[in-house]
């Protein structure tokens, strides 16, 4: 399996400073007011969420396929809560599955399977993780 790099580089003290995160052919620029506040650019907890989000839906696809089904569409939000300490407390993870003749106890055994299995929510284990599963 091949290995991933991402970087991130932070220039100046933490109120006033600013930094960057790459990986692939993204950069987006970070600072206090974005983590922290509701300043522009992003941050650590947004890209966790979305790698989240991904790795989830990848997960939920394949889960599906291999029970039978044949997934149109797997939307997926995640939600990451970042509270004092500043500890991350929550993940809530929203998903909305278009498959043809799936039904909704096929859909919760999927979508529980998934969350337990997909790499990113392993690595997440010591956190809080929601999950809402619908249909269509």
């Amino acid at each position: 399996m091949p290995v991933r790099t991402a970087e991130a580089i932070w220039t100046g003290t933490l109120r006033e400073g600013r930094g960057d995160m790459k990986f692939a052919n993204y950069t987006g620029p970070y600072t206090r007011a974005s983590r922290f506040e509701e300043g522009e650019g992003t941050n650590p907890e947004e890209l966790l969420g979305a790698a989240h989000a991904g790795c989830f839906s990848m997960f939920l696809s394949a889960t599906l396929t291999k029970a039978g089904f044949t997934p149109t569409s797997i939307h997926t939000t995640a939600k990451v809560h970042l509270s004092d300490g500043p500890t991350i407390t929550l993940i809530e993870l929203d998903t909305v599955v278009e498959t043809p003749d799936l039904d909704d106890a096929a859909l919760q055994a999927a979508a529980a399977e998934s969350k337990a299995k997909c790499p990113v929510s392993k690595a997440l284990a010591a956190t809080n993780i929601n999950l809402t599963a619908r249909l269509a």
